[in-house]
């Protein structure tokens, strides 16, 4: 537990149907106030995807299983060396401000890679994680969260070292003209653990913010 809060680490790839499932109980717990909030860190097989705005179109090779998800946003990836975080607060306790939740859930992520030595940022217009790579911008994380009587679920994604290749079935969160990047490909070596602890590091600042309408601050 830290500041209350759940964590938890998933060492095996987990199934994403059962991270539903899952996640679908726990939001319940939650809410009825027998269970405590989670952070929930993991990966799954390779998978896509799909949020409520997702075009048709932008599916371009199913060459893997599609899921629908009931988060915002369009369709993803998801798989090995990609670190998947679920996050489910209840934000009737933590301000009620769902905008704020998903500017301290950017800048959580944002910090923590900085401290890893990937400088990166959020733009207004294009929800998610960005950063500089080879002189271009290219997404290396994905934000996507739905809120069900103020609890959360759902999160963030960040590519450590996935195959990008992966992500040539989609057209990742509607965005066609900007790359995807990872940690890798910019030529940094990040574990999973190395990630989570620094994540876990952040985290006081992170729920700090939601109470600061989403102003995050070390």
């Amino acid at each position: 537990m830290r500041d209350g809060v759940e964590w938890r680490v998933e060492q095996a790839l987990l199934a994403y149907p059962i991270a539903l499932t899952a996640m679908d109980a726990r939001a319940a717990a939650i809410r009825a106030g027998s269970a405590a909030e989670l952070i929930w860190l993991l990966e799954h097989p390779p998978l896509y995807t799909a949020g409520t705005s997702a075009e048709p179109a932008e599916l371009i090779d199913p060459r893997f299983p599609v899921h629908r998800s009931g988060r915002g946003g369009r369709y993803t990836y998801h798989g090995p060396g990609q670190r998947v975080g679920y996050v489910q607060l209840d934000l009737a306790r933590r301000g009620r401000d769902v905008r704020a939740y998903v500017h301290a859930l950017e800048s959580w992520v944002i910090a923590t890679l900085g401290d890893l030595g990937i400088a990166a940022y959020a733009v207004p217009e294009r929800i998610g994680i960005w950063t500089r790579d080879g002189g271009h911008e290219a997404k290396i994380g994905a934000i996507g969260v739905r809120v069900r009587q103020w609890v959360t679920m759902h999160g963030f994604s960040v590519n450590l070292s996935p195959d990008l290749a992966h992500f040539g079935g989609i057209v990742p969160c509607g965005l066609a003209d900007f790359a995807v990047t990872s940690a890798e490909q910019l030529g940094k070596t990040i574990a999973p653990a190395t990630f989570d602890a620094a994540l876990a590091l952040r985290f006081p600042a992170f729920l700090r913010a939601l109470s600061n309408h989403g102003n995050f601050k070390a």
